[in-house]
């Protein structure tokens, strides 16, 4: 919470709030509506995407996935640590029988797919729009690195899976039989996430999807330009998406207030436009993304017989997990 402030005060600061204000009284509701339902759609193809995944363990309904990536979205919006993704897995086991660690190993994939075409947006949109932003060359200096570490990771692990075991076969020397019987269960259970990598067509479906359902996204960025007659680019769209979303690696308060809009606001004052108009952006494009989805997936909460202590609940198995191990 007190990362998002402080990227919320340095966003807002030296705000005019009468011009602020003016920027939003011509905003075009229809093209706002508009958005929200680009929105949707993209909600739509990130299921698809994890359907993809899931194919090789489970054929699950894609009517099925969409509902819980718009509860897991809700989550996300409204606790810290992307508990969201947690309820989702949990959901899933109960709904499906997936397996914790193999849900969760996906889940994992698919948040390095998000990452790198994240990456490829703001590298081929820097191609084509002249700006100088040392916010975007921060995002991209430590995002870079780290995405194609993972990513190879990643890959290696789907391809040559016998790594891992002769790893853990090393490890296990080490330790106690019942713990070792744990760690050995555990890789098998984590190596069965990768099984979507090694199949081409689960792999290329996933890649497709990836691309597919962010560049949507953009779409409704863009869309929400024109309801602010801003006369930029698709590319500029791809831009603030791909880097709002990269600077997401910031531990910040759910829904990413304050370092969202402190990257929108920074990244259009770069092209230009002054401080009101891009605030006023940066919030109405904020909330054209989190509401529609955070009471969609509420909705669909409620339908799964649950409520905001589930949520919690999830929160807390997320706190659990990132929290470091005694005497760590």
């Amino acid at each position: 919470m007190t990362i998002s402030a402080v990227f919320l005060a340095l966003a807002l600061r030296g705000l005019q709030t009468e011009q602020f204000f003016s920027s939003l009284a011509d905003v075009s509701l229809p093209l706002l509506l508009a958005a929200m339902g680009v929105y949707g759609a993209a909600v739509v193809v990130i299921a698809l995407r994890w359907q993809f995944l899931l194919r090789a363990l489970k054929f699950v309904p894609l009517a099925a996935l969409t509902q819980l990536v718009f509860i897991g979205y809700m989550g996300n919006n409204v606790y810290p640590l992307r508990a969201g993704e947690a309820l989702r897995i949990l959901l899933l086991r109960r709904n499906h029988g997936l397996p914790l660690l193999r849900s969760t190993t996906i889940v994992a994939i698919e948040r390095l797919f998000d990452g790198c075409v994240m990456l490829s947006f703001v590298l081929f949109s820097l191609l084509l729009i002249d700006i100088e932003s040392d916010q975007v060359k921060a995002i991209v200096s430590v995002s870079a690195p780290l995405f194609a570490l993972a990513l190879l990771i990643a890959l290696s692990l789907a391809a040559q899976p016998s790594l891992l075991r002769r790893v853990v076969g090393l490890a296990l020397v080490l330790l106690p039989r019942r713990i070792g019987a744990v760690v050995a269960n555990s890789s098998e259970e984590l190596l069965a996430g990768f099984a979507g990598l090694r199949r081409p067509s689960h792999l290329l479906g996933a890649v497709i999807c990836s691309f597919v359902t962010w560049g949507i996204e953009a779409g409704a960025y863009y869309i929400v330009m024109r309801a602010f007659d801003l006369q930029f680019s698709y590319a500029v769209a791809l831009l603030l998406v791909g880097a709002v979303n990269l600077a997401g690696l910031i531990p910040a308060s759910p829904g990413q207030i304050g370092v969202y809009e402190f990257v929108i606001i920074s990244i259009l004052a770069a092209l230009g436009i002054a401080a009101p108009l891009a605030t006023a952006y940066a919030v109405v494009v904020h909330i054209t993304i989190w509401l529609p989805t955070t009471a969609t997936g509420f909705i669909l909460l409620l339908k799964q017989g649950l409520g905001w202590a589930d949520v919690g609940r999830a929160a807390a198995i997320r706190s659990a997990e990132s929290a470091p191990p005694d005497g760590g």
